[in-house]
């Protein structure tokens, strides 16, 4: 009974696609070889649009069901596909950033481009993986980590080139939108060539499956295998985002259906997940035909398809394995005076604080400024800097907390869900209200934050629940507020460019009363995180000795998780959804020597401060006398740091 879903599908994919064509249809079907001469305007919209839209939702979705179903069979990972393991996102990027800065590469083709991007991001992953063996909690967390860092930055590239690149966010929303039958052809060479590495690498993957030393013991190359498969995913994913944009969680939701309609062998997978993901994405743009009818579209399908990513990661969780990731036991420095150190980066924030305010950047050249010119600017720049640092400071204590909690090096706040919950209130009031006041936006970005809040700590108090599991929630809220965003900014309107704008990350609009409410509330979250010192040292030696010691552990979890999640969301209420200082800046206290549970914690802290104070600078002064996003700096700063991940190894 199961099985037919697919025919039921398929019938519902053609009476969609059908009745969206029904308006064009005036004079019957036009038959190829078409001939546009001889053809009337509605017959060319047919011929040339709607027809092969309907082939390429189909190959689209074949293609990404088949690159999620290798690489959840090879990395054994049910939460595995090109959005969560940010292969997309760097493909993406690497698009974004050459037709912005180099646009005469694109005569070399997109796909060689999409390529380089996809491989980047995918080097960066699988090597942090090789080095946790490849466990599934920390490769899709350095997937969001990487697709965090790939999606700023190309938002704060179109950005910084205006609104005439607008396009380019709803291309990368994934339009199936065609114009003639040269982009279908691609994607049937690709799908074939797929389909023809899949046929070979099944019998091999089946045997990898056992595991990977009996693999070998019969004989079986791992390394060439799992390389093969890997590479082919990320073709086949690269081949999608450089003909249609960004189509997120088809490949996670087309092998979780094979394998719900009973396919239990990588071979039954391979070839069912292909299917399912054709059928899944003919659906959804069929659904998006009919909504828009006549008059166009409104947003790309891809967008669409993104809704069903957060749901269904939250669904998969359960089929986890439930060990965790491998701790990291590095013989990092243990400072002994940690007192002295801490005074050293307060004065030194306090400092570099006075520095930036009375330093300026004039059109002939840096200078100090005067008592009348300080005058001038010190209403605009102090808010901004002291916003700014409260901003980082809060992120890092968030980051510093979650790190500690989880015992998980890639957590972060970002990873939590709530700048994403926030995000998704932002604009929903932006887009339902006509002129949104500022407190009115403040009160959606909180709601949105309390909400994702509210559904992470649900899952908190779930049964069986873990640390990493709650990270792995996180991650489902926030490709679920990703989609939400990305939707609405594919709308194209002014309103979406300022959601644009917001999510690029800046403290300028910030006013002396937002500014003391946020440092206020650092010094606040600071004091009560020192208090609950005891329980962030205790509770990453694992629930069982926490609870032999005398520790609540469902409460102190819910209380470290509320105190990241109002520190994250207060940041990103003001200054937006800031990226990497909460995974930045408890590594640089670790590596401080700050090895005590409040030191780390007071030392993360200064060290946000004057993470984002950095880069509030150079947000300035980079492309003076223009400031450019302050996320983007953000983003920069914490990138080589995955780097650095990417090269330790559990000892």
């Amino acid at each position: 009974m199961k099985i037919a879903i697919l025919p039921l599908s398929f019938l519902l994919a053609v009476g969609l696609w059908l009745a969206a064509a029904q308006p064009w249809v005036t004079g019957g079907w036009p038959l190829p070889p078409f001939h546009a001469a001889s053809l009337s305007f509605e017959h060319i919209l047919l011929a040339y649009g709607h027809m092969p839209r309907g082939i390429i939702a189909l190959l689209v979705g074949a293609l990404l069901g088949l690159s999620g179903a290798l690489l959840q069979i090879v990395l054994r990972n049910p939460i595995a596909d090109p959005s969560t393991l940010g292969i997309s996102a760097g493909a993406q990027l690497a698009l974004v950033a050459v037709t912005v800065l180099a646009p005469e590469w694109l005569a070399w083709g997109r796909w060689p481009i999409a390529m380089f991007g996809a491989m980047a991001a995918l080097a960066i992953v699988m090597g942090i993986g090789a080095a946790r063996a490849f466990h599934p909690v920390t490769m899709v967390i350095a997937g969001m980590l990487v697709a965090l860092f790939a999606s700023s930055f190309a938002a704060a590239l179109t950005l910084a080139q205006g609104q005439y690149l607008f396009s380019l966010v709803v291309w990368n929303g994934g339009s199936l939108v065609q114009t003639g039958w040269g982009p279908t052809l691609t994607l049937i060479a690709a799908l074939f060539v797929g389909g023809i590495g899949a046929a070979l690498l099944a019998r091999p993957l089946s045997v990898l499956g056992l595991a990977a030393e009996t693999a070998r013991s019969l004989g079986l190359n791992v390394a060439w295998v799992r390389g093969l498969a890997v590479l082919l995913a990320c073709g086949l994913a690269a081949s999608v985002s450089a003909t249609v944009g960004l189509v997120a969680f088809v490949g996670l939701a087309a092998p979780a259906i094979a394998r719900a309609l009973g396919a239990r062998k990588p071979a039954q997978v391979l070839w069912m997940a292909p299917i399912a993901g054709a059928l899944l994405l003919s659906v959804c743009d069929g659904l998006v035909l009919t909504i828009a009818g006549a008059g166009g579209e409104m947003f790309p399908t891809g967008a669409v398809t993104g809704l069903i990513g957060g749901p269904l990661l939250l669904w998969l969780l359960p089929r986890l394995r439930a060990t965790p990731p491998p701790a990291h036991s590095d013989a990092l420095p243990r400072r002994q005076r940690p007192a002295l150190m801490l005074w050293v980066l307060a004065v030194f924030s306090i400092v570099l604080l006075a520095i930036l305010v009375m330093v300026g950047r004039l059109p002939d050249g840096w200078a100090l400024l005067d008592r009348e010119s300080l005058a001038l600017f010190l209403p605009n720049r102090l808010p901004r800097l002291i916003g700014a640092a409260s901003a980082g400071g809060l992120l890092a204590l968030s980051g510093a907390i979650l790190q500690r909690l989880t015992a998980n090096p890639l957590a972060s706040p970002e990873v939590l869900g709530v700048s994403g919950g926030a995000a998704m209130g932002y604009a929903g009031l932006l887009f339902l209200t006509a002129a949104p006041t500022a407190l009115q936006l403040t009160l959606g970005a909180t709601v949105g934050g309390a909400l994702a809040l509210a559904l992470i700590t649900l899952c908190v108090l779930g049964r069986n629940a873990r640390p990493e599991r709650l990270l792995l929630a996180g991650v489902a809220v926030s490709s679920l507020a990703a989609s939400v965003l990305s939707l609405l900014m594919a709308a194209g309107t002014m309103k979406s460019f300022a959601i644009l704008a917001w999510l690029s990350g800046s403290a300028s609009a910030l006013t002396g009363t937002g500014a003391g409410a946020l440092a206020a509330l650092l010094i606040g979250l600071t004091i009560a995180a020192l208090f609950l010192g005891r329980w962030l040292a205790i509770l990453p030696l694992g629930p069982e000795v926490a609870r032999a010691l005398g520790i609540p552990v469902r409460l102190a979890t819910v209380a470290m998780v509320l105190l990241a999640g109002l520190a994250t969301g207060a940041a990103t209420i003001l200054v937006g959804p800031l990226s990497f200082v909460g995974l930045m800046a408890p590594h640089l206290a670790r590596h401080l020597g700050f090895a005590r549970a409040t030191d780390h914690l007071l030392g993360s802290m200064l060290i946000g401060v004057l993470l984002m104070l950095a880069a509030d600078f150079g947000a300035r002064m980079a492309s003076f006398p223009y400031d450019l996003p302050l996320g983007l700096f953000a983003s920069l700063l914490g990138a080589p740091w995955l780097i650095r991940l990417l090269l330790r190894r559990p000892a």
